[in-house]
């Protein structure tokens, strides 16, 4: 080690910041190449993604085709709904499911079965039947059953891969990849029912292909350090680890440390908790505590209409008043959305987690009463036309900045490492339990209280989720997984084991250099 890395790992000691965990301290020194080696890993295991983004926007492409009594086979008003919202009734099942994989079989695993399951769902939806519409919707159905326990599953495993394989420098915005692949996703199928506007059993089959190749990319990945030494296979451990940090040395000292940091970290977990079940981990406050924040994240999330407008992309801007093709207009939305996830990974960064979000929830509420006086003095046809289509691509706009993107990355993070695989699949059960109520019943809200009162709904309920923010949500911008797991046990301070590990590890990488 050179005298001005000394210099400066010195100074990290005595900076006025907060106390660092013994996870970050050897963790202080981020190579280059370590850096791209996080980087490729976490987005090799985002690919998986784009196929549950896919399938997420899938019902706003297929929705009008599907409805149109001009084609040879047709769903009902009420077999539509179902078609539309029976993925998020399937969600929650997926992500209890996560939970159990992501502890049980890894994280790597995990992502295998989620490809193949969304393979077996494409494959169905492309030889749909063309002459019996009692056959088309049982295939759909069971079609989107199955995408839904994907895209249920897909929320948790990359982004705690990422989070857990990731530098705290990386972690905020390797996190996001996921919320970044599902926009990706999204865009994708808007643009390919755009393409093929008549033909969404041809969009399928393309969705099919690209899954497949997102299962072959999957294969060379290691699997997660941290899962590896919750389940005492340390040697394994030790390699991928090498490999996540980029380090071929035999018996380096950072390597060590950051094994001994993570052992000591799931045993204190483990400590008196060895024969307690799933249900009385949650009883501890580092559980709990951000459980409970986590599902009011999700639950505004829902309920100021962003799903809403995701799935019923291209109904919602008719219903909005929006003057442009539907199909282009869901264009606009998914583009717009993919833009923000990119520039969200640095505002993240920069600004942490609550600023976004308060500006989010701020936006939101803005363009929905926006679009709730568009709806009462009807623009369109006039100069003032654009309006509702500005206003909706804001809407998508501030939406990604926060209340879209954050849940799912903030999910990834404030759980710990023994319980997190349990914890956040139980988060994205209520997340997309939610989600079902609202895309099941937006139709009939439309139908009872009219569209201008609909937004003013998710208008009241983005001010609401403001002062959530404000009060309750917490700052993870900068701390180790460690350090956030103290903050919600009430320790917020950490003794100075963190500098004489740190210290220790100096004194050998310059003995080393000697």
């Amino acid at each position: 080690m050179s005298g001005k890395d000394t210099a400066e790992v010195e100074a990290t000691l005595t900076q006025k910041s907060p106390p660092k965990s013994p996870t970050h301290g050897v963790l202080t020194q981020l190579t280059r190449r370590a850096a791209l080696t996080q980087i490729v890993m976490a987005v090799v295991a985002n690919i998986t993604i784009i196929s549950s983004g896919m399938g997420i926007g899938f019902p706003s492409i297929a929705m009008i085709e599907l409805t149109n009594s001009t084609t040879s086979v047709v769903l009902t008003e009420s077999n539509a709904t179902w078609f539309a919202s029976i993925t998020s009734i399937m969600c929650p099942f997926g992500g209890l499911l996560s939970g159990y994989l992501l502890d049980k079989v890894g994280r790597k695993k995990t992502l295998y079965f989620i490809n193949i399951i969304s393979i077996v769902s494409w494959a169905i939806m492309s030889f749909a039947s063309r002459t019996d519409s009692t056959t088309l919707f049982i295939q759909l159905i069971v079609a989107r059953i199955i995408i839904g326990i994907a895209i249920g599953l897909s929320s948790t495993p990359a982004s705690v891969y990422a989070a857990e394989v990731a530098h705290p420098n990386l972690r905020g915005r390797l996190t996001l990849l996921t919320a970044f692949c599902t926009a990706i996703g999204m865009l994708s199928i808007y643009t390919l029912g755009y393409v093929f506007k008549n033909d969404w059993r041809f969009v399928c089959m393309i969705c099919g292909v690209f899954t497949v190749v997102s299962l072959l990319t999957v294969l060379p990945l290691p699997e997660s350090p941290s899962w590896l030494v919750s389940k005492k296979r340390l040697e394994k451990a030790e390699r991928c680890l090498k490999v996540v940090r980029a380090i071929k040395d035999d018996d380096h000292p950072e390597i060590r440390a950051e094994l001994d940091a993570l052992e000591e970290n799931i045993a204190r977990f483990r400590s008196s908790q060895t024969k307690k079940s799933k249900l009385d981990q949650l009883k501890k406050p580092e559980v709990y505590k951000p459980l409970a924040i986590m599902c009011t994240f999700f639950f505004f999330q829902q309920f100021t209409g962003i799903f809403v407008i995701i799935v019923y992309a291209a109904s919602f801007s008719i219903e909005a008043g929006v003057a442009i093709d539907p199909f282009l207009s869901a264009v606009f939305v998914g583009l717009t959305r993919v833009v923000t996830t990119v520039l969200m990974s640095f505002i993240s960064d920069k600004f942490g987690r609550r600023p976004p979000a308060l500006f989010s929830g701020f936006g939101m509420a803005c363009c929905m009463f926006g679009l709730a006086v568009c709806a009462i003095h009807p623009v369109k046809g006039t100069s003032l036309g654009w309006i509702p289509t500005v206003l909706l691509v804001a809407f998508i706009f501030t939406a990604t900045l926060g209340f879209l993107t954050l849940p799912f990355s903030m999910n990834a993070e404030v759980y710990p490492t023994k319980i997190r695989g349990f914890a956040s699949g139980l988060t994205i059960f209520f997340g997309y339990t939610m989600s079902f109520i609202i895309l099941k019943v937006y139709p009939s809200m439309v139908e009872t209280i009219g569209n201008s009162n609909v937004f003013i709904f998710f208008g009241c309920l983005s001010v609401l989720g403001i002062v959530f923010v404000y009060f309750f949500l917490p700052e993870t911008k900068g701390r180790t997984l460690e350090e956030i797991e103290n903050y919600f046990r009430g320790n917020k301070t950490s003794s100075d084991k963190s500098e004489v590990e740190m210290k220790t590890i100096l004194k050998a990488n310059e003995a080393q250099r000697d």
